[in-house]
């Protein structure tokens, strides 16, 4: 199991979490957040006087993902986010050592759902 989160610009989302959604990945957390990175900022004039913005507005995404679906939902975020500049954003990706669903107690890769393709195969005999 991993933990993948992604930080992207705002007006990318839509389309991130539509590659998402295709990639049948439908279980996210999505948290608005500022950070600076390679952008270092912009200038803005507030009554005469100027101002540096060095945090800009992004979107983080965070995704719990069984092994089976970690390179297809790297690659769906990055479909859904590259804009080719500065400023796409970022994509981490950490060990899951366990997951439990409140609801019914299951642990690991039952409990994020999305079974990996061994489990289905498994359940089909």
């Amino acid at each position: 199991m991993k933990y993948i989160i992604a930080i992207v610009r705002p007006e990318k989302l839509p389309d991130v979490k539509k590659a998402l959604w295709d990639e049948k990945v439908y279980r996210m957390t999505v948290t608005d957040v500022r950070g600076a990175g390679e952008q270092k900022g912009y200038p803005i004039e507030f009554r005469g006087l100027i101002e540096e913005v060095n945090l800009l507005r992004k979107v983080k995404i965070e995704i719990a993902v069984n092994d089976s679906f970690v390179d297809s939902t790297i690659k769906a975020i990055i479909r859904g986010a590259r804009t080719g500049n500065i400023g796409d954003g970022k994509i981490f990706v950490l060990p899951l050592e366990d997951c439990i669903r409140i609801r019914t107690e299951k642990s690991g890769i039952e409990a994020i759902g999305g079974e990996s393709l061994e489990l289905k195969k498994i359940r089909k005999k």
